[in-house]
């Protein structure tokens, strides 16, 4: 059983680029949700990540890990690798 990954996202965000270049690399199958001029997504994100409105914002299995620099720093300290591999 892996881990379900969702990332809301703008398509021209470089920081969404960077996040989902990073799940890709470690060949991570994630949910995109591109929210561009999707006001609705944007609110039904922001209520999910605690206010947020900066994209993107990450969930793993519904867990809010948060944004680009905070998915980027879980993997540099192993705990993303951790996170994606705990089965419940």
């Amino acid at each position: 059983m892996s881990a379900k990954v969702e990332i809301y996202t703008w398509s021209s965000c470089p920081f969404c680029l960077r996040a989902k270049a990073l799940l890709k690399q470690k060949q991570v199958d994630f949910i995109e949700y591109c929210i561009d001029g999707d006001n609705q997504g944007k609110m039904k994100m922001s209520e999910r990540a605690n206010g947020r409105t900066s994209v993107p914002q990450i969930f793993i299995d519904d867990k809010h890990i948060g944004g680009c620099d905070d998915l980027h720093q879980l993997n540099a300290t192993g705990e993303l690798d951790q996170i994606l591999s705990e089965i419940d």
